[in-house]
C-alpha cells in the first residue's frame, strides 16, 4: 500500500460523485496564480450570490489557527484577501513555501454545537472509525477524546452499530442523519481505496450534512482498479516542497517499467545524495544518514529495484546526477551508491548504466568535488565492482568500492567521516564462512559456527521413505529431509553435525 495525500477539492469531488443516500453536494471553485476571474464566475455563478469561505488547498493542517481561512465574505472580499496571500511565501514551522492554490466554497452558517468530527483510517487488521461530538479547530487530542469503532477486514458498517457505539453524545435529531452518513462514507472509503479520511468539522444543520474541511489519502497502488472512478488523480507534494520535473520524469519511467524507479528530492542543496538499490535498503540508508547526524544534508530519497535494465538505470542515474551537480558546495558532495545482496538484479548490468552516467557528468563531478562510495552484492556483483574500480582510475573523483565483506551501511560512516576508509578492501567472498556441501546425493555438511540450532539429538538419523520428519529439527533442515525422503527409493542416512 502506498498512501498518498490528495487535494481537498479532489476528495470532495469524489464524495459528490459516489456518496450514496445523501444529498450532500460540495460546491467549490479553485483559484491558482493564473486565475481568470471572469471565466471562474461564468463556470460558478454562485460565487456572486452567496457568502463565501476561502482557504489554501495545499495539504496544510490547522489553517484556521494559522490565519489562512477567510469566512463569511463576498467575492470582492475574497479577491482582496487573496491579493495578500496568493503567490506569496508563507512559513509553517520549518517549511517555507508559496501559497499558490486556494479553494472557494459557500459559507455554511451554523452553531458551534452543530460541528462534529469524523475520521477513518486503515491499518493492518482493518479500519478504525473515530467520532467526537465536538468538532472544530479546538478539538484538541482526538486520540484521547474520540470514540472508536473497529471494522475488521472484509466487514462493513451498519447504522445501528454506528449510532450505539459512536453517537451516544449526539442530539437525537442529528443521530440518524449522522449514522446514515457515516455508513455511506465508509462504503466510499472502501470502494475508492482511501487509506485516511478526516472531516473536521462535519456540520449537521437544518437536516443537511455539510463537509466543511476534509483531508484524505488514497492508496496509489489501486490506480489500475479505480482509474475510471478517480478520474485525473494528482498527488501533490507536501507544503514547502515543490514537485520537480525530474521527479515527474522518473515517475513516468517507473510507470512504463516492470522495475521500480523512485526519486524524491528533499533538499537540492544538500551534500549527501543516495542511489540505492532496493526499497528496504533505501530506508536503512536514509535512517543511518539521519542517525549519524546527516539529516540536514540529505538531498534525496529513492530507490531502483526489480531488475531494471542498463538503459533504465542510466536514465535514473543521469537524472539524479543532473540535480546533484546543479549547485556546488564549498565542502564538496557525497554520492552513496548502496544496496544489500540482490536476489535477481544483475548488478553488473545496472552498474554499467550508472558508469555511463558518471562518465557523462565527469567534469561536473570533478568541479563539484564529489566523492563516491559504493557497496553492493548479488548476481554478477564481482564484475560490477570491477567496473566501478576501473572507473575510479580514470574518472578523476574518489571512488571507494566495497562488496559483501563490508557492512551495508559502513559506507555511510565512511562518507560522513565517522570511520576510517580502508585502502585495500577485500571484495572476494570468503567461502570458508559458507556451509560446505558434499557430492551429489549426500547430505549437507557441517553448519557454520554461531548457529543457534541445537543439533545434539540429531547426530545420526536413519529415515525411511514415507515416514514423518521428526519434530524439533531446525527450520531449514525439515524441508531438506522431506525432499530427500521423497526422492530416495530406499532408506537414506542424512548426517547432521553440531560444531
Amino acid at each position: 500500500m502506498s498512501a498518498k495525500a490528495i487535494y481537498e477539492a479532489k476528495g470532495k469531488e469524489l464524495l459528490n460523485k459516489f456518496l450514496e443516500g445523501s444529498s450532500i453536494k460540495n460546491k467549490f471553485a479553485i483559484v491558482t496564480d493564473d486565475v481568470n476571474w471572469n471565466q471562474l464566475v461564468i463556470d460558478n455563478p454562485w460565487l456572486e450570490t452567496e457568502n463565501l469561505v476561502v482557504k489554501p488547498d495545499q495539504l496544510i493542517k490547522r489553517r484556521g489557527k494559522l490565519g489562512l481561512i477567510k469566512a463569511g465574505t463576498d467575492l470582492a472580499g475574497v479577491k482582496e484577501w487573496l491579493a495578500g496571500k496568493l503567490g506569496l511565501e508563507f512559513t509553517i514551522g520549518k517549511a517555507v513555501g508559496r501559497l499558490k492554490r486556494f479553494i472557494i466554497e459557500p459559507f455554511v452558517k451554523h452553531e458551534q454545537a452543530e460541528e462534529f468530527y469524523v475520521c477513518i483510517y486503515s491499518h493492518r487488521h482493518g479500519d478504525t472509525v473515530l467520532f467526537h461530538h465536538e468538532g472544530g479547530i479546538d478539538i484538541g487530542d482526538v486520540d484521547a477524546k474520540a470514540l472508536k469503532l473497529e471494522v475488521p477486514v472484509e466487514q462493513s458498517l451498519n447504522s445501528t452499530d454506528v449510532a450505539e457505539k459512536l453517537l451516544c453524545n449526539v442530539p437525537t435529531e442529528a443521530k440518524q442523519i449522522l449514522a446514515n452518513f457515516i455508513v455511506a462514507l465508509y462504503k466510499v472509503y472502501k470502494d475508492l481505496f482511501f487509506t485516511y479520511l478526516e472531516i473536521n468539522p462535519l456540520v449537521v444543520t437544518k437536516g443537511q450534512v455539510h463537509v466543511l474541511d476534509m483531508a484524505a489519502k488514497i492508496d496509489q497502488c489501486a490506480e489500475y482498479l479505480c482509474k475510471g472512478q478517480w478520474g485525473d488523480m494528482e498527488f501533490p507534494p507536501p507544503f514547502g516542497r515543490d514537485a520537480l520535473p525530474e521527479e515527474a520524469y522518473i515517475a513516468e519511467l517507473d510507470a512504463k517499467s516492470g522495475a521500480s524507479l523512485k526519486l524524491t528530492i528533499l533538499n537540492k542543496a544538500g551534500r549527501i545524495w543516495t542511489m540505492v538499490a532496493g526499497g528496504g535498503a533505501s530506508v536503512i540508508y536514509a535512517d543511518t544518514i539521519c542517525d549519524l547526524g546527516g539529516a540536514a544534508e540529505l538531498a534525496n530519497y529513492g530507490e531502483y529495484s526489480g531488475a531494471p535494465s542498463e538503459q533504465q538505470t542510466y536514465e535514473y542515474a543521469k537524472t539524479l546526477l543532473s540535480l546533484m551537480t546543479e549547485e556546488k558546495h564549498p565542502d564538496g558532495k557525497m554520492l552513496i551508491i548502496g544496496g544489500g545482496i540482490a536476489n535477481f538484479t544483475n548488478v553488473a548490468a545496472t552498474f554499467k548504466g550508472i558508469v555511463r552516467a558518471l562518465r557523462e557528468y565527469q567534469q561536473k563531478l570533478i568541479d563539484g568535488k564529489v566523492s563516491i562510495y559504493v557497496r553492493r552484492a548479488g548476481p554478477n556483483y564481482q564484475e560490477g565492482l570491477r567496473i566501478m574500480r576501473e572507473l575510479g582510475n580514470s574518472l578523476g573523483v574518489p571512488i571507494h568500492v566495497y562488496g559483501p565483506e563490508t557492512h551495508m551501511t559502513a559506507i555511510v560512516s565512511m562518507a560522513l567521516g565517522k570511520r576510517d576508509i580502508p585502502h585495500d578492501p577485500q571484495t572476494t567472498p570468503d567461502h570458508s564462512k559458507l556451509p560446505s556441501t558434499e557430492e551429489s546425493g549426500s547430505s549437507p555438511g557441517p553448519s557454520r559456527k554461531g548457529s543457534s540450532a541445537d543439533l545434539s539429538s540429531f547426530q545420526t538419523l536413519t529415515l525411511t521413505p514415507g515416514l514423518e520428519v521428526p519434530e524439533g529439527l531446525p527450520p531449514l533442515m525439515g524441508p531438506y529431509l522431506r525432499r530427500t525422503l521423497k526422492q530416495s527409493s530406499g532408506a537414506c542416512r542424512p548426517r547432521l553435525f553440531k560444531e
